[in-house]
């Protein structure tokens, strides 16, 4: 994994008393503003979501809203709503499963979580980034870009329309926010971040 990337991913697990070792990260090169967990603590990150922030603390906040979504057990609840919990036993127990994960992924990476786990998502993320003495601004703000249908970059975000209220979700992060008082300290160096994005880039 790239290092600037592992050291956000580090900070937020560190700083939250999550265990770093049960978070394992792979970065994909795709176009589309995406990240999504999936069983046993995977964390996929799309290329497009890292070239596409304006700044590391944008991409910590989906970050941590995913790591939220693993540490709150969502991913199984979306995958027994979705598919049913027999037909999920049946995929982890059978001999051939690749077209059962192939499911799993596809299900994870383009439909969204009710918007109650969404809600409870942004708000432990929103925790996790003060706990790691990172603004959760520039999260909401990220969900404001997003949610104008003017960004060029929507063209690529396959999951916009499962996500109407992407609005509404970065004032209550803002509101959530006020009510915690924190010193903020930089994430990475300007340096350091452009580096990243030249190597999401480059790859």
């Amino acid at each position: 994994m790239l290092t600037p990337l592992d050291s956000i991913i580090t900070r937020i697990c560190k700083s939250n008393n999550i265990e770093r070792t049960k978070i394992k990260v792979h970065v994909i090169k795709n176009d589309e503003i995406n990240a999504f967990a999936l069983p046993s603590g995977f964390l996929i990150i799309y290329s497009g979501l890292i070239s596409n922030a304006n700044n590391p603390e944008e991409l910590a906040g989906v970050i941590s809203h995913e790591i939220a979504h693993i540490e709150l057990n969502h991913v199984m609840k979306k995958l027994v709503k979705e598919i049913g919990l027999s037909a999920l036993i049946t995929i982890a127990t059978g001999r051939n499963s690749a077209d059962g994960i192939k499911e799993i992924a596809r299900i994870l990476s383009s439909t969204a979580f009710d918007r109650n786990l969404e809600k409870e998502a942004d708000l432990k993320a929103a925790d996790y980034l003060i706990n790691s003495q990172i603004n959760p601004q520039p999260f909401a703000d990220f969900l404001y870009l997003l949610a104008g249908t003017e960004h060029e970059a929507l063209k690529y975000l396959s999951w916009v329309s499962t996500h109407p209220d992407l609005k509404k979700r970065a004032e209550y992060i803002v509101e959530y926010g006020k009510d915690k008082s924190s010193e903020y300290k930089t994430l990475l160096s300007k340096k350091t971040w452009a580096k990243l994005k030249a190597e999401i880039k480059s790859d």
